[in-house]
């Protein structure tokens, strides 16, 4: 039961503020602004929606025709969060939605309605929505894989120096075969390498590539390097990642931000920043939110020629 007021009536519901704004054309609701989505930080989720606005002319080419799994923290990075595949209740009727079907799913669903935002509208509904953190697969809406990706996941005490050194292996691993690679820090504590390839060859194929050489560069540096998944032989090593090109895989999107203590956010690298860090000449280290769109300004987009088809990968 509602306690009542001082003055007998019962006290009114409080009401959240809510603006309704129009972008591009579409009508669309924003709410709570001011509420701390980085409590540490004092960063807000007006902060957030304005930092997925000014990002959006890098960041939408990598997104578009890509279903997309975002991560939601409505309450902020210190309380729950959830994964979230299929469209809400309440998306606007103008929302791209694609029904793709989704083998294993946990939910026993046959097929999910994914979010696909190829508009910066969606975008910013999407960030309104607390999806702090936005992941897609490597492959477009009904093609095969454009791009492989390996994750270089450091076990403690190895952090991102040592990612920098095995990335810089790997890209020359790559390189070898005709493949060209493309850093940035993962927002966390490691970084990925994008290959653009071919588009022509399943998923199978590329996690089969993948995993050969990650397999290969453990074999030659097996005391810093390791392609086992299993953690206890992770420890001081760099983890090389090849299972990320399986289809039902997602890798955090270029730009997006992650949900740490501060609104860091996963950050195209240059090579020559990469050899910086590896050698201990530049801290290795992620960006925040500011600096990543300051480093925009200064470079456009650094994962442009993501964009761009790449080779096939070599079959053994």
């Amino acid at each position: 039961m509602v306690a009542e007021s001082a003055r007998g009536g019962k006290p009114k519901p409080k009401t959240k503020e809510r603006f309704a704004v129009q972008i591009e054309g579409r009508d669309l609701e924003l709410s709570n602004l001011d509420k701390l989505m980085y409590p540490e930080a004092g960063f807000t989720k007006g902060e957030v929606v304005d930092y997925y606005t000014r990002i959006a002319p890098v960041l939408l080419p990598h997104l578009r025709d890509r279903a997309l799994t975002r991560i939601r923290y409505p309450n902020g990075v210190d309380g729950m969060h959830f994964f979230e595949k299929n469209a809400p209740g309440g998306t606007p009727s103008w929302v791209r939605l694609e029904t793709l079907p989704v083998p294993g799913s946990t939910k026993s669903r046959e097929t999910i309605d994914f979010v696909v935002v190829d508009e910066l509208a969606t975008l910013v509904w999407v960030a309104n929505l607390a999806s702090l953190e936005l992941h897609t697969p490597q492959w477009r809406i009904g093609e095969h894989p454009d791009l492989m990706v390996v994750d270089l996941d450091p076990g403690a005490p190895a952090g991102l120096r040592e990612c920098c050194a095995v990335a810089m292996l790997m890209r020359d691993r790559l390189a070898g075969d005709g493949l060209s690679a493309y850093p940035k820090t993962s927002g966390k504590k490691g970084m990925q390498l994008c290959v653009p390839i071919s588009g022509t060859q399943d998923s199978e194929v590329v996690s089969r590539y993948a995993k050969k050489v990650a397999e290969e560069l453990s074999a030659q540096v097996p005391g810093s390097i390791t392609a086992k998944m299993a953690k206890a032989v992770r420890p001081g090593k760099v983890f090389i990642d090849w299972s990320q090109n399986a289809a039902a895989k997602t890798t955090v999107a270029p730009y997006s931000l992650r949900a740490m203590a501060a609104p860091t956010a996963s950050t195209p690298l240059t090579w020559d920043e990469v050899s910086a860090m590896a050698l201990g000449d530049e801290q290795a280290r992620q960006f925040g939110a500011a600096e990543v769109l300051e480093r925009v300004e200064d470079h456009g987009d650094l994962l442009a020629d993501l964009l761009v088809t790449g080779p096939p990968l070599p079959v053994s």
